[in-house]
């Protein structure tokens, strides 16, 4: 068995040594062949520096971002570089606990494919108690959505087998949708409950803006979990309520225009017509999407178990 380790980091300059100090006894308990890797997301403190004198030693890989980029695109290089077996992945704010690692490993080990996490108990750091609103609003409506049964969409404590983690494409803030793509490609997956402790050092890397951007990507995961291979089915359905809406305006008012009155300045012409266009150009679109996708290469090792 085999395991590399993924930290996606930015400005944890006093994380990175008590972060590794406590992930080191774990992961040699539990095999000899394994590589920790740091993805450094264009810090601006002394992480760099850091992770420069940690990079000597042989089981220590560091790749550094030209500039911020974001926590998907850091897994993405991260998942890209990894060589072993199992990849796991953690924040590298201490707040996953790196003894829990071999319960994660334990379940790749009994056959699944990929393992979430699930902060069931979850610290909210003082002042940010209405953080958990949101984030139950969206892993319910995240369910609701996709039917992608797990309590933690976005808790960074996962483990995966390689070949699940190479397949994933990650960007912009894509990562909060992993057991989404994961549940979406046919893996088989599972769950584990994991402590999450208050930060200590640095500040939160969390904002107000990620509410909108969640709610923004949940939209975007959601038609490329379910329409990405029949983008006609998702914009013809569109054009087809609006054009029909518009159609039987029209239809209407040419009735009334074979009764003797005037419809020309009526704004109801104006709406059936933008309706009956709208539905068109949709419906357009649609067609696009579908020679795009069918002059898309398509690898079939990727679509069999």
């Amino acid at each position: 068995m085999s395991i590399a380790i993924v930290f996606p980091l930015y400005n944890e300059e006093e994380n990175i040594l008590p972060l590794l100090n406590a992930t080191l006894p774990v992961i040699t308990k539990l095999t000899k062949d394994f590589e920790i890797i740091f993805v450094d997301d264009g810090s601006k403190d002394r992480s760099p520096q850091i992770l420069k004198q940690l990079n000597k030693e042989k089981y220590i890989k560091v790749y550094t971002l030209k500039k911020n980029m974001g926590k998907a695109t850091a897994l993405y290089v991260g998942f890209q570089k990894a060589t072993k077996d199992i990849i796991i992945t953690m924040d590298s704010d201490l707040q996953d606990d790196p003894k829990e690692i071999p319960l994660l490993v334990q379940k790749i080990q009994e056959g699944y494919d990929f393992v979430n996490g699930w902060k069931k108990n979850k610290h909210l750091e003082k002042g940010d108690r209405i953080k958990r609103l949101p984030s139950l609003f969206f892993n319910n409506l995240t369910y609701l959505m996709t039917k992608v049964n797990v309590h933690d969409y976005n808790c960074p404590f996962k483990a995966y087998k390689k070949e699940v983690a190479k397949d994933l494409f990650l960007y912009g803030d894509m990562h909060r949708y992993i057991p989404v793509q994961v549940g979406n490609m046919g893996y088989k997956y599972t769950e584990v409950v994991v402590s999450n402790y208050p930060r200590k050092y640095g500040m939160t890397k969390y904002g107000s803006s990620r509410i909108l951007r969640g709610f923004l990507d949940l939209i975007t995961i959601k038609y490329l979990v379910g329409y990405k291979n029949r983008p006609l089915h998702a914009f013809g359905t569109i054009g087809l309520i609006t054009g029909t809406f518009g159609f039987l305006i029209n239809t209407y008012l040419f009735f009334i225009w074979l009764g003797g009155a005037g419809i020309g300045s009526r704004p109801l012409l104006m709406l059936g017509i933008l309706l009956m266009f709208t539905g068109l150009q949709f419906i357009s679109i649609g067609l696009l999407g579908e020679l795009i996708t069918n002059n898309s290469a398509r690898d079939a090792e990727h679509i069999i178990k």
